[in-house]
């Protein structure tokens, strides 16, 4: 998984950056594109697929037609250590997730870490423990369940923080609301640190860019 998240430069091919969106989805990747909002990114590119090389060709694609990176994080599909016993379809899901969901066109990105500080060290906590604060972490999100889609990636090792997360909401509202109430929950409120927020609205490439040009 790849998230870019570009401002829009001096020179940009509007159509080379289609034709490069376009090229990798004829590859076979997902690509997911995003008119982002605030002033850390103007658009901003969700791509996912088995090939680490086809996912670099489509970055150098996009600084080649003018979006120029100002974010971005690198990240794996994964199977919480935590999720033995859930069915095959949730497994499905999780690792081969089918982008973007129908009918949530609002998006926001963040990475987090656990944390590991004294007195709320999350690895020092044992198995059990662990698993027991994530089910009912898993709880709350699950009460969200078809206002929010939440797809969390894993970076240890790959990038700054140790998880990616990505939601797709109907609205903006149900991704604050998702947010503020995880974080009363004890996973979160005593173990979680978040990164910065990238927010804004998917929609195909071409009206993307389209809207990001003439406002």
């Amino acid at each position: 998984m790849l998230h870019l998240f570009c401002k829009v430069g001096p020179a940009l091919d509007a159509e080379a950056a289609v034709r490069a969106v376009k090229a990798a989805r004829a590859a076979g990747d997902q690509v997911v594109s995003v008119a982002l909002l605030g002033h850390k990114a103007d658009v901003g590119v969700m791509a996912l697929g088995p090939d680490l090389w086809r996912l670099r060709a489509l970055q150098t694609s996009l600084r080649l037609a003018g979006l120029e990176a100002t974010g971005s994080y690198v990240s794996l599909t994964e199977l919480s250590e935590y999720a033995e016993g859930i069915p095959d379809e949730m497994k499905q899901a999780r690792l081969y997730p089918s982008l973007p969901p129908e009918g949530k066109p609002a998006f926001c990105f963040y990475p987090m870490s656990k944390r590991r500080v004294a007195g709320d060290n999350w690895y020092a906590l044992g198995f059990d423990e662990r698993k027991a604060l994530m089910l009912g972490h898993g709880a709350v999100g699950r009460t969200f369940r078809g206002r929010v889609l939440q797809l969390i990636t894993g970076s240890t090792g790959l990038d700054d923080w140790e998880w990616g997360v990505t939601l797709f909401g109907v609205h903006p509202d149900d991704l604050k609301e998702c947010v503020y109430q995880m974080r009363f929950d004890e996973a979160s409120a005593r173990f979680a640190d978040f990164g910065p927020f990238w927010t804004g609205i998917v929609g195909e490439i071409e009206d993307v860019l389209d809207r990001v040009l003439s406002g």
